[in-house]
């Protein structure tokens, strides 16, 4: 959810991203991580962003992990294959606060091969900077302050200001799930107007991945009792179902009389 929404943010509000991390409002296009033959199971924490001047990738993280450096240096090898002209800047931005020394590493050794990119912690970010446009607001809940709530506080009036009522809505429903990772939901829901929200991209997507969670477990449990248990292979295989592949099976399931049944389904629906 936290990877999702970095993402919106920076496809969004990119010339306010380029502002806060190259220092100017550059004009941002996203490269498709399929582009540079990257696997798709990563996509959502990678933001490849393209202007005439250069390539902005930008890596959220929630908690450390020690892959980071080189996959960095990964990426980079494969931008510069596909860009050899264009100068890359490449960030990681760790988003709860973390003592880990993986969250101050921002170089990759092994050899004679060395690359190096930069780290942003939020936690040691001011605050004020990311209150100078609407699409840093979200991350500034999670700057430096001894006061997180009435940081919010001051983030929700900034937001109140905004006249563009789905700019509004996505700026406020993003802010409160980053809110998250620092504040308790009595406090973000106090603060935060849920009206506005729930005309967000982003609300709705939740909603969205909400009724599909539901309808999953629904029929996880409609199997079990039809047919017995399944297997963590099939369970996963029904998770990983779009909400109309979803749907179609639940149509199917009366016809279901054994575990192959529900094989032979999934293995006529190519799933």
């Amino acid at each position: 959810m936290y990877d999702s929404t970095c993402k919106f943010i920076a496809l969004e509000y990119s010339r306010d991203l380029a502002t806060w991390l190259i220092g100017k409002p550059l004009d941002l296009t996203e490269i498709k991580p399929s582009e540079l033959s990257l696997e798709p199971i990563r996509a959502d924490t990678l933001i490849f962003l393209e202007s005439e001047e250069l390539i902005l990738h930008i890596e959220f993280q929630t908690d450390p992990k020690d892959d980071i450096p080189y996959r960095m240096l990964d990426y980079a090898t494969r931008l510069y294959r596909r860009y050899p002209h264009k100068p890359i800047h490449q960030v990681v931005i760790y988003l709860r606060k973390n003592n880990s020394l993986l969250v101050r590493q921002n170089d990759y050794q092994q050899g004679k091969t060395y690359h190096q990119f930069e780290v942003i912690r939020l936690w040691e970010q001011p605050s004020e900077p990311l209150l100078q446009a609407p699409g840093l607001f979200p991350f500034a809940i999670l700057a430096q302050t001894q006061d997180q709530e009435n940081l919010l506080r001051q983030i929700a009036q900034e937001i109140e200001q905004i006249s563009d009522s789905r700019e509004q809505s996505n700026v406020a429903a993003s802010t409160a799930i980053l809110a998250g990772l620092v504040l308790n939901k009595e406090i973000i829901q106090r603060l935060l107007r849920k009206d506005i929200m729930k005309e967000s991209v982003i609300y709705q997507e939740i909603r969205a991945e909400g009724q599909q969670e539901e309808a999953v477990n629904l029929l996880l449990r409609q199997l079990n009792r039809r047919i017995g248990g399944i297997s963590p292979e099939l369970s996963h295989k029904i998770r990983s179902m779009s909400l109309e592949q979803l749907e179609n099976l639940g149509e199917a399931l009366l016809d279901f009389h054994s575990l192959q049944d529900l094989e032979q389904w999934l293995e006529n629906e190519s799933v």
